[in-house]
This record gives structure tokens, sequence and C-alpha cells, in this order.
């Protein structure tokens, strides 16, 4: 029961790269190691996203990311060393001067890592590949973003290294120009009136810095060349062997070589691989398939799109599935494998969308969403989304783009009209979306939304069977909402459907991510307020997953004349509130008009007594409780059911 108060390494520089610093500009206090270190350790991810953002994106997204840290960890002074006076960040760590020494030297190895080595001249240790850290067989890298990091990417790849440095600056660390200027000239930047104009061509998409996309200490794991290794690996036991054998043989009288066995060969040619990267033999169903056949899942949907017959992107695209080079941001949603496909896979859709072409793969179990730039530029995006079992309202919608705040969704081919809806205001209506061809216009996505939750906006989608509602929660296939009890849920299109998630639509932030297939909202309970304070109530949100597990639980609750509801208390992995165990108890701690508090908790249907124990103890037969207590009271809920069984409070 969660209180509420519904009134609510390795190498370090020499001290003489500071020293330099410390001739640009005026100096500031001496920094000892200890001062210098604290900062280190404080922002080492912001440090580290610096140094990722400016190191030349040449090195590839792996190595960038190994650079990243060993600079970051390099950036540690030998001694006391004096500061230029240069500000910090103008939020977070402002004025300090360990941080501003330590950012300095980030920011001037980082830009000589870009630099071209010179003949008959010794690279800088920066420009070398890192020695440390190092992660045998596996490649890391950030988590994969959207078209709009994508395309900030390629844009920053265009610049060069101080151009790149001055935009970071200005972008992450929120420096003006006669700051940013500063801290350029420290580094040793020649030309920093060119760096500023240069970077000054890029649209400042600063918010976007901050985005995982970029994130060096927020990785994803992949292994390397499987195939190489084993060569290599190969290869090498094959060299040894050969030495132990000439070695032997020259040690032995007589003439000739010993047989060499019945070695395979290095790489043996799979058909069935072989077959899943043949566009040739991608499977596309017949327009009208889904119109006769038995069943209503992604297997019946027709290849649509403008580019259904451009082989050399359905060659990429099966090559960049099976093989994700470093260039490629991988995602998939929690639960779902991201290998190659087993043999070849069904085409659902293959065209340009806003500035990029996309393809949509589907192999009977996952949706692949491969997107490429349409001017050609490198770098490409993978989306992966569990959907086996998927059917009818499940398989009526797949994401197909997003771009500034916005998101297409491509649907089903029985999906007669799309329009889109503000969860959040029931009795507005519906605004139409046009659809061709089985896309839809953009509408605006709840999943990029920041600050104060004030829409939610969802797709709703009409077919032969009925109106439903799907959400998208930042995934490649949106989630169905429903309400109900459990074991006998409908659709959440209809008006009591739409004023029952009116008040708690701003709750589905909560489950963004975590591959969710269904969101089901009920109300379980409603409450007599003491004080006459009116009547609350309580409302129980389950998401289901696509995996099984992983199932979401909120226990909400509303107060008379409220226009949002609240948590109370969340839970995962439980079984309550779901078809397996529709019951549910939850409490909070509340605080009347006259300024008493309460602990109030509320349980399902069946639900017999309820016990709270702790510091407000106290007792209520049926199914809701109200007990005077103190601000800050924490208790522990148990009740009884009428089966005689017991169940604990959620959370």
């Amino acid at each position: 029961m969660q209180s509420q108060d519904v009134a609510p390494g390795p190498g370090r520089p020499s001290s003489s790269a500071a020293s330099t610093a410390a001739s640009a500009a005026s100096t500031g206090p001496l920094v000892d190691v200890e001062q210098a270190e604290a900062a280190l350790v404080e922002h080492y991810p912001r440090l580290a996203r610096l140094a990722y953002l400016v190191l030349p994106p040449d090195l590839g997204r792996g190595r960038r990311v190994m650079t990243a840290h060993a600079l970051t960890q390099r950036a540690l002074p030998r001694g006391r060393t004096p500061v230029p006076v240069i500000p910090a960040q103008s939020t977070g760590p402002d004025g300090d001067p360990g941080y501003t020494l330590v950012r300095l030297q980030v920011l001037r190895t980082a830009l000589e890592a870009g630099r071209p080595l010179k003949r008959l001249a010794w690279p800088r240790r920066s420009q070398l590949p890192p020695s440390l850290p190092q992660v045998w067989g596996l490649k890391l890298f950030p988590r994969s973003g959207g078209a709009e990091e994508l395309a900030l990417d390629q844009r920053l790849s265009a610049l060069s290294g101080p151009a790149r440095a001055a935009y970071v600056l200005r972008g992450l660390e929120k420096l003006p120009d006669t700051d940013v200027r500063k801290v350029l000239t420290a580094a040793g930047v020649d030309d920093v009136d060119a760096a500023l104009s240069e970077a000054g061509g890029v649209a400042a998409r600063y918010a976007l810095l901050e985005s995982p996309a970029f994130d060096p200490c927020s990785l994803q794991a992949r292994p390397t060349d499987l195939m190489r290794r084993r060569q290599h690996t190969k290869a090498a036991l094959a060299a040894v062997a050969a030495v132990v054998v000439c070695g032997a043989l020259l040690g032995l009288p007589g003439d000739g070589w010993g047989p060499d066995g019945a070695a395979a060969p290095a790489y043996a040619r799979n058909p069935a691989a072989e077959a899943a990267l043949d566009p040739a033999r991608v499977t596309r169903v017949a327009p009208t398939a889904w119109q006769t056949s038995a069943r209503t899942d992604f297997s019946v949907w027709p290849a649509r799109g403008g580019l259904t017959a451009d082989r050399e992107l359905l060659r990429r695209a099966l090559a960049v599935w099976a093989r994700p080079g470093e260039n490629v941001r991988v995602a998939a949603t929690t639960g779902t494998p991201s290998g190659g496909p087993a043999g070849p896979p069904q085409l659902l859709y293959a065209g340009a969308v806003d500035d990029v072409r996309v393809v949509i793969l589907y192999d009977g179990l996952r949706i692949a969403r491969y997107a490429e730039p349409k001017d050609g530029t490198t770098g490409a995006a993978l989306d992966f989304a569990r959907v086996d079992g998927a059917t009818g309202p499940e398989a009526n919608a797949v994401v197909l783009s997003r771009t500034d705040g916005n998101v297409r969704f491509l649907t089903a081919p029985w999906v007669r009209k799309a329009a889109e809806r503000d969860l959040l205001k029931p009795g507005a209506g519906a605004m139409d979306l046009a659809l061709t061809d089985g896309v839809t216009a953009a509408l605006a996505a709840p999943a990029v939304q920041s600050g104060t939750c004030t829409s939610w906006n969802v797709l709703q989608v009409t077919d032969s069977s009925g109106t439903r509602l799907l959400t998208d929660l930042s995934e490649l296939v949106p989630a169905r909402l429903t309400t109900g009890r459990p074991g006998s849920t409908h659709e959440a299109s209809s008006a009591r459907g739409l004023r029952a998630w009116a008040p708690f639509a701003c709750s589905l932030s909560a489950v963004r991510g975590a591959g969710v297939r269904t969101v089901n909202t009920w109300e379980y309970a409603t409450q007599p307020l003491p004080d006459a304070s009116g009547l609350a109530a309580w409302v129980c949100t389950r998401a289901e997953t696509w995996r099984g597990d992983g199932a979401r639980v909120l226990a909400q609750f509303q107060t008379p004349g409220g226009k949002y509801g609240s948590v109370a208390t969340k839970a995962e992995n439980v079984p309550a509130c779901g078809p397996r165990d529709p019951h549910v108890l939850a409490g909070v701690l509340w605080k009347s008009q006259a300024g008493s508090w309460y602990v109030l908790a509320a349980g399902s249907r069946g639900t017999t007594s309820i016990t709270a124990t702790g510091a407000a103890g106290g007792s209520a037969q049926g199914s809701l409780l109200a007990v005077k207590t103190k601000q800050g009271a924490h208790a522990e809920l148990k009740g009884t059911l009428r089966d005689g069984r017991s169940i604990n409070g959620l959370g």
C-alpha cells in the first residue's frame, strides 16, 4: 500500500594536458584528484554520453562505446590541477570546478580521437583503439532510437569534430555560445567561429541528445560474427596442429605427411538460411486470401506498399535481419528473440513513408520492421515484436513509422475505417483518419508526450465485427484496450467503456515498453468516504503481455469530483485482477477535507472481511475498510473471501 494524499580505469593523462587548458583561459581554483574523482564518478553517464556524441561516427557504434568509456576513465588528473575559468553546465553540476576539469579533458581527447593520423608522427593515445575496457565475444552498442534519433545521428556524422562538440555543448550541456567558445578554445580548437557556424546548420533538436540512442551506459549486447570467429578458431587450431605435426615429422625418418582426416569445410552452406535471405522466395499472400480464410491474423495480410517489387530493398532488409551490423539500431520488445528467420518470411509491407523506406516482415512468431533513410545515407533501424497467437483485434494494426511525435499505422486488410480519439475526452467524438492502402494518416503519439498528461490519443479501427481501440505504447504492435470484469471483458469503444477509461488513460504510461498485448480496466468497488466526503471509486487496470508473464496490475483510486484517478498501488507477475483470479484488494492513505487522515481499503466482490495491521490497525466486515490514522502511517492489508481463502493487499 502506498501513501497517497488525495488531497494527493586504467590510464590517467599527464598534468601537462591540463596546463595546456590553463593557458587557453585564465585559471581558476586548484582541483585535487579527490575532487575530480568525485565529479567524474557522480557525472560519469553524462561525461560518457558527451564523449560518445563528439567521437567520429566512422569508428562504428561498438568502438565508439568502448572509446567513450576509455576516454572518460582516463580524464582523471594526476595531481592538483588549475582549472580554466569555464562555467559548468547551466543545470546539474553548476559551478563545480572538478566537473569543469574532467569535462574539458574528455572533450579534448574526444576531439583528438577524430583527427587523422599524421605521417612520421606518433599517434596520440586517444587515436588508438582502447586497450580497456574490452568485452570478448560481444558487440555492445546503445539502444535503438526512432527515426528522429537516426536522422540526428546522420546529420551530426556529417559535421566536423569541433562542430559536433559545439552542438553537444549547446544542447547537452546547455551552454551559451560565449561559454562554448571558451570551452572549445581550452580544448584546443583552432577555428571556433567556423565550428559554431557549422553546428548552427543543424536543427536544434537538443532534447534528442538525452535519448537512450546516445547513451553509452545503457547498452545492448549482440555476438560478434560467429562464423568468422569459428573460422578463426579453426584456423588457429589448424595452425597449431600443423606446427606440432611438422615438428614430429621433422624428427622422424622417412618422408611424407600424415592424413588430414575427415575435416569439414570452414563454412558449410545452409539451404534453409540461404532461402531466408533470398528476396525471390519471400512469401506473398493473395490480396483476397483473408476474405475466405478461417484465420484472422497476420498470416493472411497481403503484401502492400509501392516497393514490394524492389528486390534490392528486400535483400537489404533480409540481410540486416540475419546479420545486423554496427550501424543498425536493433530494438525488440521484452521476451522477443531478435535472431534471423528460420526460413523465408512473409512480406506485409514495403514502401516509402515520410523520410524512410520501410519493410515489414512476419515469420509466424514475430513482426520485424526494417527502416532505412530515403536519402541513401548509412544506418538503419530494425525492430521486433512478438505476436504469436494474435488473432482478430490483436492483429488489426502495426506501427509503420514515427516522425516528429506522430505515428502512422499499417492496418489489417479487413479494417474498413480508422479514426483518432482522445481517451481523456470521451464525449469529444473521433476524428476520421485517411486510410490509403491500409496506411493511416499521421496521428499524435501519446508515447512521446512529456510533462503533464493532457491528452492520450488512441487509434480507433472499425471492421465487420465492430469498433476497437488500440494504443501506441512505444512498441511495434499497439495494445488493445478493453473494459469489464475479468472473464467478461468487452471493447473499450462503447460509450460506457470510454467513460470508464477517461480518468485512467494517463496510467497507460506505466506499462510502456513492457511487450503489452491488451490492457483491461474495471471498477471493482465504490466506497463512501469518511467525514461525508462523498463516494470514491476503486479501479483495477491489468496489462497482459505477449510472452505471458510480466503482467502489470495497477489499483487506482478516484475521489468524488476528481477528473483523474491516481495509482494507489501496483504489482507485477501476480494473478490478481485477471481471468485466473479476478479478486483484488488495495488500500490508500487519504486525507479528508476536514483534515483527518484515514487508511482506506477496498476488496472486489466476494470479499467478506478486511484487516489492517501495523501503524494503522483495524478490521471491518465486508469489502470496505476505513481506519482513522496519522499522516505517514503504513499498514499491511489482508482479506478473507467468501470461500474462506485469504487474499493479500496488492503491491
